[in-house]
């Protein structure tokens, strides 16, 4: 099988960014987007090809031995990342003056932050247990602070102008898959609307007006899928 580098979603990419790449060490990135006019299949194969990606995990497995770095390349329409694990690798040197980390700088896409952190503190087994953090680094998925903050804004300013069931169905529908810290920014703006609506004798929203299931998505078309796809656009 090929390699696979093009999600055929913004939930299938941030899914695949934050599931199999950040949570397995790969922490080093850069991004950029295809320029309009150029070919993005083009761009997709000089990068493959200049920084060797298109290898088998038993390939990835002895870089990783031998102290050598492994890449991973994604692209969603004209919006790509190139992340790379701890190791040497000429990546390091032809884009010294771009990479940033993200364990310090979250990545941007969609409206989505991704980044890498030490996770907060253990769940409690017994009620009486002292809390223990969490040494562990954890995948954290954020909307991005502008979205977030335009988001609070525009819930704050309806809280008080729109029907509870109309607002449910607005909270429902935010555009942005129910990762553990998302919906902390959602449980806060809910708690911010029921303020602005209890102040004028209005009726709160319960927490069940929020989704808490993710979407798990199929990141990649089949080949076939993508045959039939290719036909349909061409048509």
């Amino acid at each position: 099988m090929s390699y696979r580098y093009e999600p055929q979603s913004v939930v299938g990419f941030v899914q695949q960014l934050a599931s199999n790449i950040l949570a397995r060490g790969y922490y080093f990135y850069v991004t950029g987007i295809v320029p309009e006019g150029k070919d993005p299949t083009k761009i997709d194969a000089k990068l493959l090809a200049k920084y060797r990606i298109d290898v088998s995990r038993q390939t990835r497995a002895r870089r990783k031995q031998a102290g050598q770095a492994n890449l991973h390349y994604l692209r969603f329409e004209r919006f790509f990342i190139l992340i790379a694990t701890h190791g040497t690798h000429p990546f390091f040197i032809e884009e010294a003056s771009r990479i940033k980390d993200a364990r310090h700088q979250s990545i941007r896409f969609a409206g989505y932050s991704l980044a890498v952190k030490q996770g907060g503190f253990l769940r409690k087994t017994e009620a009486d247990d002292l809390p223990r953090p969490d040494q562990k680094l954890r995948v954290r998925v954020q909307i991005a602070r502008e979205q977030y903050t335009d988001m609070k804004a525009y819930f704050i300013d309806i809280a008080r102008h729109r029907t509870a069931e109309t607002l449910s169905r607005e909270l429902y529908c935010v555009p942005y898959e129910p990762y553990a810290p998302i919906r902390k920014q959602l449980l806060n703006i809910l708690r911010l609307v029921n303020d602005e609506r209890s102040q004028v004798g209005l009726e709160k929203l319960p927490t069940t007006v929020l989704r808490y299931r993710r979407n798990i998505q199929k990141v990649y078309l089949q080949e076939e899928e993508r045959s039939e796809q290719h036909l349909i656009e061409a048509a």
